[in-house]
């Protein structure tokens, strides 16, 4: 493949396993803040129902890059044969206890606080922002 023809910058093709995690660790941060920012406004202007759904909306979504991230880092230091690689089966293992952990949370939260849909959505969203703006920002350069 001729280089004039590649999609992607340079800098988006050599990736480290640094770079992912310096990223994924900076999604986690904006996610947090976000969701406390977000939180704030929505109980006061809606209610503290819908900031409880905002808030497990959030919470998701948080659990959902922690996840993925060691999820991501497992399958690295296996590609890489490092010494230190985590056990895959521990971290699969967490991965679907997340994943049955979140619909938990999503029917209790949906089930008991009677506050708005939309502030849940925005709380699972969180992740796709944040996710988007470090890729973004990692792509610019």
């Amino acid at each position: 493949m001729a280089p004039e023809s590649d999609p992607l910058p340079e800098s988006a093709s050599a990736m480290t396993d640094d770079d992912l995690r310096g990223m994924l660790r900076r999604a986690l941060r904006t996610v947090a803040i976000l969701a406390a920012v977000l939180f704030i406004v929505f109980a006061f202007t809606l209610g503290w129902q819908t900031g409880l759904l905002l808030l497990a909306g959030a919470a998701i979504s948080f659990t959902g890059i922690w996840e993925w991230r060691s999820l991501a880092l497992a399958v690295f230091a296996r590609l890489d044969n490092q010494q230190q690689a985590r056990p895959m089966g521990r971290t699969l293992v967490m991965f679907f206890l997340r994943l049955g952990m979140a619909i938990a949370i999503l029917y209790v939260s949906l089930r008991c606080l009677h506050g708005s849909l939309y502030a849940l959505l925005a709380g699972l969203g969180l992740a796709v922002i944040a996710l988007s703006f470090e890729a973004l920002r990692y792509l610019r350069g």
